[in-house]
């Protein structure tokens, strides 16, 4: 019966599907003026399945929304609510960072100063919640580079 039992439950994990693994890298958060700020990072699906993040909350601000920027022409640049959330191939990054998909925070609870760290919760389709501690560097230049890992974006 024993074994029964530990056999019923090996079966029962080995049928479930794997889980994406998510690793959140270099993060920073900067706030651009008194009412708005940003969380950028990288994040990197080390599992064996896609998944996509979905959302993200924040007690920094009032709304907290996944944002990126889109090209409207004539030199034009415009900030929009990605709704759909970010995809996250298997074993791909997905780069949130300035002038491209960002977290983004709207109306702040108070002022980002350089040096202090903001808690956001990231939601995922399949890995579920992952809580990130960020610290904010008002002084961090934009990478624009191309460089680091910008694969799926």
């Amino acid at each position: 019966m024993k074994h029964t039992v530990m056999l019923t439950g090996l079966m029962a994990v080995l049928a479930m599907p794997a889980a994406a693994e998510i690793v959140v890298k270099d993060a920073y958060a900067r706030s651009s003026n008194a009412m708005a700020g940003a969380a950028f990072m990288a994040i990197e699906n080390t599992g064996p399945e896609d998944d996509r993040l979905i959302g993200a909350a924040s007690d920094v601000a009032k709304r907290v929304e996944l944002h990126t920027h889109r090209d409207m022409g004539g030199g034009v640049m415009k900030m929009m609510h990605v709704e759909e959330g970010f995809a996250l191939p298997a074993g791909e990054t997905h780069m949130l960072m300035r002038g491209g998909d960002h977290v983004m925070f709207m109306g702040l609870n108070g002022t980002m100063e350089q040096g202090d760290t903001v808690t956001v919760t990231l939601t995922f389709e399949n890995a579920g919640e992952q809580v990130v501690e960020i610290p904010v560097d008002l002084e961090r230049k934009p990478d624009h580079s191309g460089h680091g890992g910008h694969a799926g974006h």
